[in-house]
């Protein structure tokens, strides 16, 4: 008997998982693969913190697959060769996937369907990873959209395919299994122990997805529109690393979500916010599809020409939250520590990056997505050119941030620079955003020294303000 191979990429998961399924129902063994390409031939190689992910993610699905009487089969090489020689090696004679949408991702794909059909196998892809195909949705002239508010009104007039539900029957297996490599020997865990807070903060893999699906719809959702501005408490799902690995699909949380009334009529305001920022998810990838520079280049080009200044100091301060504004140097300390950031303070220490320091957005994606456990190309590009500006339905570019008054507004009792920064945990709340404003015997009370147990802020409000509104200036229009 034949069998088919399963290409497993962004979607480490086997419920509501359409390659699969497609493959268990063409009634062949199968195999599922998972390809580790060189990194030196990606443009966008997982960053230390994604491969965190990955490693604990891949050891989840490979427990999950063994439990099935399957087993993961790990590769390391160019995804073309390795299939090639998976397909000499065994009696497969059909591949299926499910689609990527970034753009190596895609020319990788449509270069390796176009060859193996013409060398006679079977390959099938499939949705698995968006609500609906980007090429689906469009504006009534045919284009591709460029402000989120049309494009997710056109979203909700349309149906959300139902979730692939996975029964308890074993996987058929091949005659003679590959060989594998391991997944230790992909050597995706950090060599210097720097992810110690990770550990503490996540739970890779499909258990630690549903569990965090359960919580979130159980405890939180129904205040989620008032309370995910608020990085100091639990108002948000936590689910943006298990839905970049696909550990869970947008389909299920979609139905899970509304599984819970009798009509669309009766969510409340806190499940409708929710799945608007399922919705700002898919716009990223809808975006990214249509406009592939993006990754790379604003799509505005009058920002070609933007004055971006190269300060390597500043922004090593930027990075190690040593910039003196509390709220940044907490998302910055958090970032390092847990491998995320709320998504407030994202923007925050966006604003800050692009518009108070003048440096790129491109150095401030690169950073994130070395850093975040979530890095998605889509959402990561999206986010960046929405607070500088530069991209589709983005800021406008007189709108600067504040760091004092966003924190203030935004963790007005300090606990979450508290918890981020403790050589202010002393200080009281009164000066906890502006601690350069502290009377000195505050300051001494509190044992905060300015300039040395904590910075002063490496550039002024006001000054660099007025630089940011004069360099947009220059490209406005």
């Amino acid at each position: 008997m034949t069998a088919a191979i399963v290409w497993f990429r962004n979607d480490l998961r086997l419920h509501d998982n359409p390659a699969l399924d497609a493959a268990l129902s063409s009634g062949q063994p199968v195999i599922p693969v998972f390809i580790r390409p060189p990194h030196d031939t990606q443009k966008w190689s997982p960053g230390a913190a994604s491969r965190w992910w990955l490693h604990h993610s891949l050891t989840s699905l490979a427990a999950e697959l063994n439990r099935r009487q399957s087993r993961l089969i790990i590769r390391t090489g160019s995804p073309h060769d390795v299939l090639h020689q998976l397909l000499a090696e065994t009696d497969a004679d059909s591949i299926y996937w499910n689609r990527r949408y970034e753009p190596d991702g895609i020319a990788t794909d449509t270069t390796i369907k176009r060859q193996l059909h013409s060398d006679g196998y079977t390959v099938e892809s499939f949705s698995g990873n968006l609500l609906f195909e980007p090429w689906t949705v469009e504006t009534k002239q045919g284009k591709p959209y460029q402000v989120f508010t049309p494009f997710w009104k056109a979203c909700q007039s349309r149906s959300v395919a139902d979730p692939i539900e996975l029964d308890d029957m074993e996987f058929p297996a091949p005659r003679n299994w590959p060989l594998s490599e391991t997944i230790d020997s992909l050597k995706l865990l950090p060599r210097i122990t720097w992810d110690a807070g990770f550990y503490d903060r996540w739970r890779p893999g499909r258990q630690g997805a549903m569990q965090a699906l359960a919580t979130f719809l159980e405890t939180t959702i129904a205040g989620y529109h008032e309370r995910r501005d608020f990085p100091a408490i639990t108002g948000t799902s936590s689910l943006s690393p298990h839905l970049h690995f696909g550990e869970i699909g947008l389909c299920e949380i979609w139905h899970a979500v509304h599984e819970r009334h009798k009509t669309p009529a009766t969510l409340t305001q806190g499940e409708i916010t929710f799945l608007a920022e399922l919705g700002w998810r898919e716009f990223a990838h809808h975006v990214l599809y249509h406009f592939p520079q993006i990754s790379e280049k604003p799509l505005r080009e009058k920002f070609l020409k933007f004055p971006w200044v190269n300060d390597a100091e500043r922004f090593r301060a930027w990075k190690a939250g040593r910039t003196g504004y509390p709220i940044v140097d907490a998302g910055m300390r958090e970032l390092w520590t847990t491998g995320w950031m709320h998504n407030r303070v994202r923007m925050i220490v966006g604003s800050f990056l692009t518009k108070h320091l003048l440096i790129s957005w491109q150095q401030g994606a690169r950073w994130f997505w070395e850093t975040l456990v979530d890095a998605d190309l889509a959402n990561n590009t999206l986010g960046w050119q929405w607070i500088s500006g530069c991209g589709p339905d983005a800021a406008p570019y007189f709108r600067i941030f504040n760091p004092v008054t966003q924190g203030e507004k935004f963790d007005p009792e300090g606990e979450y620079v508290k918890r981020w920064i403790p050589e202010l945990r002393s200080l009281p709340t009164k000066w906890i955003h502006h601690p350069w404003n502290a009377p000195q015997e505050v300051l001494a009370a509190s044992d905060v020294s300015l300039g040395e147990s904590y910075p002063l802020p490496i550039v002024d409000h006001r000054e660099a303000r007025a630089r940011a509104l004069a360099a947009f200036a220059e490209v406005k229009g």
